[in-house]
C-alpha cells in the first residue's frame, strides 16, 4: 500500500511541530531515508515513508489506534532529536513515549540513519537502568522540550508524572 493512500483525516494533527524551527516530526524522520544504508530492502519494501513505516510497526506490535501511534512516535522523535541537539542536558521519557523511542532504536537501520543525520554519525547508545526513576525527570524533559519550541503532547508527558524512564546521566553519548 502506497504512502499516498495512508492519509486519514486526522493525520496532520498528529504530526507535531517544533514551533521555533518549524520542523514537523514526520519530516524529521522522513529526512533520515537517504542516510539508511543497511537492509534497505527491508526498510523500503512496502513503499512507505519512514514515518508511515514506524507507525505501522507500532500498530503491529502494540494494541493502539493510529492516532495514538502517531502521538507516541511524534513525541519520541522530539525527544530523540532534542537529546541529540542538547547533549549536555539530561532528558528522559515516560512509559508511553518510551514505546516510540524503543521503536526507533529497534529498527536499527533507521536508528543508524538517525545517528548519521542528526548525531554527526556517532552512535547514540541506549543502556537504561532496571529501576524507573521517580525524580520528575519526565516532567522536566517535557518542560525543556517546550522551552525549545516543541509542541509536546502534554497528556503523554504528564501521564507518568514523576515516574520516568530509567536512563543514566551518561550524556552526551547516550539517552
Amino acid at each position: 500500500m502506497g504512502a499516498d493512500r495512508l492519509q486519514p483525516p486526522y493525520r496532520n494533527t498528529c504530526r507535531l511541530v517544533d514551533r521555533v524551527h518549524n520542523r514537523r516530526t514526520s519530516d524529521l524522520l522522513d529526512a533520515v531515508a537517504p542516510h539508511i544504508t543497511e537492509l534497505t530492502v527491508n526498510i523500503f519494501d512496502a513503499d512507505l515513508t519512514l514515518w508511515d513505516r514506524e507507525v505501522a510497526l507500532l500498530l503491529r506490535d502494540h494494541t493502539m489506534v493510529r492516532d495514538m501511534a502517531e502521538r507516541i512516535l511524534g513525541n519520541a522523535v522530539m525527544y530523540v532529536v532534542g537529546s541529540i541537539e542538547n547533549p549536555d542536558v539530561h532528558l528522559g521519557v515516560g512509559k508511553l513515549v518510551d514505546i516510540g523511542v524503543h521503536q526507533l532504536i529497534l529498527d536499527t537501520p533507521v536508528w543508524w540513519g538517525i545517528c548519521r543525520l542528526y548525531n554527526g554519525g556517532r552512535y547514540k547508545h541506549h543502556a537504561p537502568f532496571v529501576q524507573r526513576r521517580g525524580d520528575g525527570l519526565c516532567l522536566r524533559t517535557g518542560d525543556f522540550l517546550k522551552s525549545r519550541g516543541w509542541a509536546i503532547d502534554e497528556e503523554l508527558w504528564s501521564i507518568d508524572g514523576a515516574n520516568c524512564s530509567p536512563c543514566d546521566d551518561k550524556v552526551p553519548d547516550s539517552h
